[in-house]
């Protein structure tokens, strides 16, 4: 089992407040976020949809690369991203689609295999089940 550690300290209130986040590796150190980088154009601050992007994207990224690893097949380069959409419902707001968008080179593979490899791997990474509740997860897989 592995368990990792996220922290945030918040000063102030609602959209005046300011937030720093921090992680156990030092990835992350007091780096700021807050209403404005969240909802408007501050870009020197993050946002919990832009880290959850990275996760998701991260997270998929090694599962398709191990499962190719387990087929047999050896990945040379992956690129993803992952677009977060954060949708107004009622009175707050909800993650309703998450577009994952990846580029892979994979020697010796078909685009059938590589397809359902793709799949199997949005399917089952596990932060793609941690998201559940998200209406859509969608993939576009590109071979390269």
């Amino acid at each position: 089992m592995s368990e990792k550690t996220a922290s945030v300290h918040w000063e102030g209130q609602g959209k005046h407040g300011q937030g720093k986040i921090s992680t156990e590796t030092g990835a992350l150190k007091d780096y700021p976020y807050g209403f404005a980088s969240r909802f408007g154009e501050d870009r020197r601050g993050t946002n919990p949809e832009e880290i959850l992007g990275a996760a998701h994207a991260a997270c998929f990224t090694m599962a398709f690369s191990f499962a190719c690893d387990q087929a047999g097949l050896a990945t040379t380069t992956i690129e993803t991203t992952a677009n977060v959409r954060l949708s107004r419902q009622g009175d707050g707001f909800v993650i309703d689609h998450i577009a994952l968008i990846m580029q892979a080179t994979v020697p010796g593979i078909n685009e059938t295999t590589f397809q359902e490899i793709a799949s199997t791997a949005k399917r089952d990474c596990p932060l793609s089940r941690a998201l559940a509740g998200v209406t859509e997860i969608s993939l576009l897989a590109t071979l390269k």
